[in-house]
């Protein structure tokens, strides 16, 4: 999602600048490689690149065939065989044996085009379902590209109506909607790529102290949406926090009507004060968040729990679940941007339901289809 938001502001400095453009993307690997399908790369005339579509060994010879794209106004399917002799040398820095096909669309300032479809993904706050569609049997036959953005409450198209299996494919497009699973599928000559997005995480940080800053900064690194509650007016700046999206002064108990909560909201208590602290928990519990992390001693925790139950809040198994205290992974952390650090990824491990563990004593493969 990182990408899609570089990509989407990249494409708006470049309409500024009257410069042309045009979209790369990832649609099918076979065998190894170093970005999955849906990786994405945005190539201005002038040769600059947003995002990424290897770890570099492509992104030379994408850049000039995307130059010839936004020339001939013309979508191109180009494939990279690292496996072949003439094509190896692309991917023999990073280890790749496979096949990787890249569609590059030229970005015409319309209407809809496929950056349309990549805002609409942004603006959603739950699963969304991009479709590109490309021909593999026939290289010099239209490539339709990118050409559906389904979310939950939005269907923008870009020449969806015209093709014949319209129908088919916009079932595809829910199936995988409903089953947030990503899908490779054909119609009469022609590939979907059929791609399941997650939306972004929402970090909402409760504490406005100095060992905060980091957590910020780290978390937007990801482009998270990072909100910071304090109930300190002078400590919940947005001057102390420029990576934050929003910062909100309040009590506990009034928080959540500036917040909106859904599967993908992660809570961290990490204020230093007891008080305000064991306030917000009681207002969280209730809402069942798949994530709710708490600094400090598992005593603390414990306390707290102890503590509210006595008051009469209930606490059920799924709320043990989804609280973690201590909170971050066990990485040896001491200061405040190590801390950060095995915050961020716990998170991103429980969200992504990874176990943290080294991928060295990984059996299966490290992408799951």
């Amino acid at each position: 999602m990182k990408e899609i938001i570089d990509i989407v502001a990249a494409y708006e400095e470049a309409v500024k600048s009257g410069k042309k453009t045009a979209l790369a993307t990832v649609v099918l690997v076979e065998g190894s490689a170093y970005r999955r399908a849906g990786a994405r790369m945005l190539i201005a005339e002038d040769g600059q690149l947003t995002g990424a579509i290897s770890g570099g060994c492509l992104e030379g010879d994408a850049l000039r065939k995307a130059r010839m794209v936004i020339m001939q106004q013309e979508p191109l399917l180009v494939t990279y065989d690292t496996m072949d002799d003439d094509d190896a040398k692309l991917g023999v820095g990073l280890g790749c044996n496979g096949i990787i096909h890249i569609l590059i669309e030229p970005i015409i300032d319309s209407q809809i085009n496929p950056v349309t479809l990549l805002k609409s993904v942004i603006a959603s706050r739950n699963y969304s379902v991009l479709v590109t569609l490309f021909s593999l049997a026939d290289r010099k036959a239209p490539q339709p590209g990118s050409c559906l953005c389904l979310t939950d409450g939005n269907m923008p198209t870009n020449g969806l109506e015209l093709l014949p299996y319209k129908d088919e494919l916009l079932e595809d497009a829910k199936n995988a909607l409903d089953n947030q699973r990503s899908a490779i599928t054909a119609y009469q000559g022609y590939t979907a790529f059929v791609e399941c997005i997650k939306p972004l995480i929402s970090l909402v940080i409760v504490g406005a102290g100095n060992d905060v800053m980091p957590l910020t900064k780290i978390a937007s690194v990801l482009g998270w949406n990072i909100t910071v509650v304090d109930g300190r007016p002078n400590y919940a700046t947005t001057e102390r926090f420029p990576s934050a999206n929003k910062t909100i002064v309040a009590k506990p108990e009034q928080v959540l009507r500036n917040i909106e909560l859904n599967e993908w909201t992660a809570f961290i208590l990490m204020t230093h004060n007891y008080n305000y602290e064991l306030s917000f928990l009681k207002v969280l519990l209730p809402e069942h968040l798949p994530y709710i992390g708490v600094l400090g001693p598992k005593k603390k925790l414990e306390r707290m729990l102890d503590e509210l139950e006595v008051g009469g809040t209930i606490i059920t198994e799924r709320n043990l679940e989804t609280i973690y205290g201590p909170v971050g992974l066990d990485i040896g952390s001491e200061t405040s941007e190590e801390i950060a650090l095995a915050i961020v990824a716990e998170i991103k491990a429980v969200f992504s339901k990874r176990s943290g563990h080294p991928l060295k004593y990984k059996t299966a493969v490290i992408h799951s289809a």
